[in-house]
């Protein structure tokens, strides 16, 4: 065993032990004959010389069986007792020369439905809702790393693209020889992918969910099931928050991932080694690798292992024992039980020593107890003490960023998102980029966000690290949709096509440079969603014939399939001049040390003329200005410190190098903002 899992085996043994101290906790465990000092054991297959040892956590079940197939769709397989241990998991050794390629598990609590591991690290699935899968025994791990390692630039200097793997390849403008998959993520002669990602200069990508999860959902209007669903006439969940499996790549973007209903996709594995793949052509490339992960809830309509395994002790329920679903998601997970905490670890682990993932944003991050919450950051640390660490503070109905933050990490600073561009398009709530200012507040407000948000000037973080800047995410209107409905462009109940709204006119430019200034110029990470840097228009497609909202903006696309997803890289080329200012700002944040710095303090504010104008001050004797003129009327005057001033961005473009420059007095135009060094 190597120096690094000997650390991480230890680390894990501290936490485990730390939680079983906790009463409440072990009596949740329900065992007769609770012995908590073995609980660090290895869940899921461990590989000895000369056998495999498999091991579920069942402790209420009577019987557990391994069950060993020879192919992947057979329906009967050989059954091997396995022995319970007095912690409640179940254990047997199978001689290496004794093993086939897929196993399950049968218990005598589950209705002869066979269960697929919860700790599988691979599966092969059969396309239906209700998903029949089996897991697959991988050979023994041989992937050349090159030399690659678990890293990540420093939290201060990222500029994250939020992206969804498939919707960066999937449209034929990509030109992807393999559209949709991990692979063609990382074709270099494309204009999708990672050669977006190249262009644009940014340094990380958060993927949306790439776990296993349950892409397939519920007949539309099939009155002979137990659930109607007369919401989603795709049948699919899209973006990828429905976690099957936390240990497993989601299958449907490995080379072989196909829709077609019935089909069994995943057979060899090959997703395992594809995302590998995917990963270390990143690395290559200087950018960093965040994963969405997604551990309030599990997949909604297939056959969870852990609903299977012990509904009550992973789940919180209500007094009748159904499931609660705070998360909106058809179950809420009990991350405060000690073995739902030693998966999620565990978990997080496996995606870090395994998959060499950087780190991770966590979906309703509220809804993760914060003793997880803490478990979770010493584990990861021991493995990289500069592991991302980003919670979307809500879920359930709560909101956290302070709580998050004091246990630290950091957040999507949603009050920067409605205080730079509003909140409701359709309710004429708009902010600083339309020339308001947003719920009341004055200019000191966005100085304070402008400068971290901090708890000691009445936001949610600690210091400026923890404050991840956005403008829009997959969640809600793109920032172009945004604009669009707020400048009446497209009325909220007109139907439009992309074509009809995709080309940005000169007043959609201004407020788009002006939103993407604000955002590159804050103090913090930055994120930026897919298409974002073209004002991307998502119109929901009529792809299923039956969609009666088809021909609107959306807002919540989860559901929907490529055609209203997927990104038109014509659409880039469409809006070159958007489209060149954000990566001329993102070439100025990279170069330029003081914008990316994240000490506290270390911002100074000066004021315009206008009274919703204001200046940023960095560096020691002042190296950086950014002068921002939300007026809609009337240009604001700046005066200067003393000396020569290069323009590195303006009105109408961004450049790292400079284009000119000016002394005394800064004239900032309505609408806009200048970057200024000395």
């Amino acid at each position: 065993m190597s120096p690094r899992k000997i650390i991480l085996s230890l680390v894990l043994i501290v936490i485990m032990v730390a939680c079983s101290n906790n009463s409440e906790l072990v009596k949740d465990m329900t065992l007769s004959n609770n012995d908590m000092a073995t609980v660090d054991e290895k869940l899921g297959i461990s590989r000895n010389q000369d056998e495999m040892v498999f091991r579920l956590f069942a402790p209420l079940e009577d019987q557990v069986n391994l069950v060993l197939f020879e192919k992947f769709d057979d329906a009967n397989g050989e059954n091997l007792a396995m022995l319970k241990k007095n912690n409640g998991v179940w254990e047997v050794g199978v001689p290496n020369d004794k093993l086939t390629k897929f196993y399950a598990y049968s218990a005598s609590g589950s209705q002869g439905i066979i269960i697929p591991d919860p700790y599988s690290e691979a599966v092969v699935r059969q396309n239906h809702f209700k998903y029949p899968s089996k897991s697959i025994i991988l050979p023994k791990d041989n992937f050349d790393w090159q030399g690659d390692e678990v890293t990540s630039a420093a939290i201060g200097d990222l500029v994250i693209l939020e992206a969804h793997l498939r919707d960066m390849t999937a449209h034929p403008t990509s030109g992807a020889q393999q559209p949709g998959t991990y692979k063609g993520f990382i074709e270099p002669l494309q204009k999708g992918g990672i050669a977006h990602l190249k262009d644009m200069g940014f340094n990380a990508i958060e993927f949306l969910p790439l776990q296993e999860f349950g892409n397939i959902e519920i007949d539309y209007k099939n009155s002979e099931l137990s659930t109607w669903n007369d919401w989603n006439p795709y049948e699919a969940n899209h973006w990828g928050y429905m976690t099957s499996f936390f240990f497993a790549p989601e299958i449907y973007y490995g080379s072989d991932g196909v829709k077609d209903r019935g089909t069994w996709i995943g057979q060899d594995g090959r997703a395992v080694n594809e995302m590998k793949e995917m990963v270390r052509a990143l690395h290559k490339e200087g950018i960093s690798v965040i994963l969405d992960v997604v551990y309030n809830h599990v997949s909604q309509y297939d056959d969870n292992p852990f609903k299977l395994i012990d509904k009550n002790y992973y789940f919180r329920l209500d007094e009748e024992g159904d499931y609660l679903s705070h998360s909106g998601c058809g179950n809420d997970f009990k991350t405060e039980n000690t073995m739902s905490r030693k998966m999620i670890i565990e978990s997080l682990l496996h995606w870090m020593n395994e998959y060499h993932i950087d780190g991770f944003r966590f979906d309703l991050a509220t809804m993760i107890d914060l003793e997880t919450v803490d478990a979770i950051t010493a584990a990861t640390q021991a493995v990289n003490p500069e592991v991302i660490l980003i919670g979307e503070p809500w879920g359930g109905g709560g909101y956290n960023p302070g709580d998050l933050a004091d246990h630290g990490w950091a957040s999507w600073n949603d009050h920067f998102r409605n205080s730079i561009k509003g909140r409701n398009p359709r309710e004429n709530d708009s902010g600083f980029i339309f020339g308001k200012l947003w719920d009341g507040n004055d200019t000191e407000h966005y100085k304070k966000l402008m400068r971290g948000y901090l708890q000691s000037e009445g936001g949610h973080y600690r210091d400026p690290s923890q404050s991840v800047n956005y403008l829009e995410s997959h969640d809600d209107n793109t920032l172009g949709d945004f604009i669009r409905l707020s400048l009446g462009k497209v009325g909220a109940d007109e139907k439009v096509t992309r074509a009809q709204v995709a080309h940005l006119s000169p007043e959609e430019l201004a407020i788009h440079k002006l939103a993407a200034l604000n955002l590159l110029t804050s103090q913090g990470p930055v994120m930026i969603a897919q298409g974002q840097s073209w004002g991307r228009a998502k119109v929901i497609a009529n792809s299923v014939g039956i969609d009666p909202n088809a021909g609107h903006l959306d807002h919540n696309s989860y559901e929907k399939d490529d055609e209203t997803n997927w990104l038109n890289w014509d659409e880039k080329e469409l809006n070159q001049d958007i489209v060149n200012y954000y990566r001329g700002l993102v070439a100025i944040r990279n170069q330029y040390a003081e914008l990316r710095n994240v000490t506290i303090g270390y911002r100074q504010f000066i004021d315009g003329s206008g009274e919703l104008s204001y200046g940023v001050a960095m560096g020691n004797k002042t190296k950086i200005l950014v002068l921002l003129n939300a007026d809609k009327k009337a240009a604001a005057n700046f005066s200067l410190p003393s000396g020569s001033w290069t323009i590195l961005a303006d009105a109408n473009q961004a450049n790292a190098g400079g284009h000119g420059t000016i002394e005394k007095v800064a004239v900032v135009p309505e609408l806009s903002g200048l970057i200024l060094a000395q």
